[in-house]
This record gives structure tokens, C-alpha cells and sequence, in this order.
């Protein structure tokens, strides 16, 4: 969701999940966050969850569901980092809602293009496609 100014991320929470529930039909039960939103722990009946440190009193079958529940947002993460190396997107130069998109819209389909390139390439070359540092 894009924003005119820049509002914490505790204040854009409920906007964010009004589309999801709209498009799903029916109430997210669960969200997670990162450690920079500091709010509420419910939002309109959403559960909101973050990241702690595990208490002395959990055994490791209640530390290794709380980090299951996190793992998920620290996947995106990185991608988020790349696509501000390579793809340009550290810093807009287009002005307001219009220009986030047109500034996010080639780098996305540039970033879908090389998964699908490579992926393409590891059917007919396997050898040549190994794992290697992605950009």
C-alpha cells in the first residue's frame, strides 16, 4: 500500500488489512509483523504477532513454533534488499501514488523475468544453472 506521507506502520495496519479481508472474504485471523511496528496487540479482531525473544519458561517445542510463525517474513527480506540494489528502487525520483508504481512495475517484471529465465534454463542446461549468489 502506498501513502502520500510517511505514516508509522502501526497506523497503516488497518488499511492494509481491509483489501485482504475484502478479497478473501472473510477476517485474518493472524498477522505478522516486523519488530519495527509497535502498537496494538489486536487490530479490528486481527491477532497481530511479533517476533520476541523466547521466555526461560518455553520448551523447545514452544521456541521452535514461535520462530515458525516469524521465519516467513524473514524470507522477503532479502528480496526486498535486492530489489533495492539491482533493481533501482532505493530511491523514487517519481512524484506521488502514480509514480510508486511506475517506479516498482519494471522492477518487479525484471525480478519475475530473471526467476523464470533461470528456471527455463536449469530444464535444458542443469549443469549450467547451479546455485549461485542471486541479483
Amino acid at each position: 500500500m502506498s501513502h502520500e506521507e510517511n505514516i508509522h506502520d502501526g497506523h497503516t495496519l488497518p488499511e492494509v488489512l481491509e483489501p485482504i479481508e475484502a478479497s478473501h472474504g472473510k477476517a485474518v485471523k493472524r498477522g505478522v509483523v516486523d519488530r519495527v511496528y509497535r502498537g496494538k496487540n489486536t487490530v479490528n479482531g486481527t491477532e497481530i504477532i511479533m517476533p520476541k525473544k523466547p521466555l526461560k519458561t518455553d520448551n523447545r517445542y514452544q521456541q521452535d513454533k514461535k520462530r515458525k510463525q516469524c521465519r516467513r517474513r524473514t524470507t522477503i527480506e532479502p528480496i526486498l534488499g535486492h530489489l533495492k540494489s539491482y533493481y533501482r528502487l532505493s530511491r523514487n525520483f517519481l512524484k506521488g501514488i502514480a509514480g510508486d508504481g511506475i517506479n516498482l512495475l519494471p522492477a518487479a517484471t525484471a525480478w519475475n523475468l530473471r526467476k523464470w529465465l533461470i528456471a527455463f534454463l536449469a530444464l535444458f542446461l542443469p549443469g549450467l544453472v547451479t546455485a549461485r549468489p542471486s541479483r
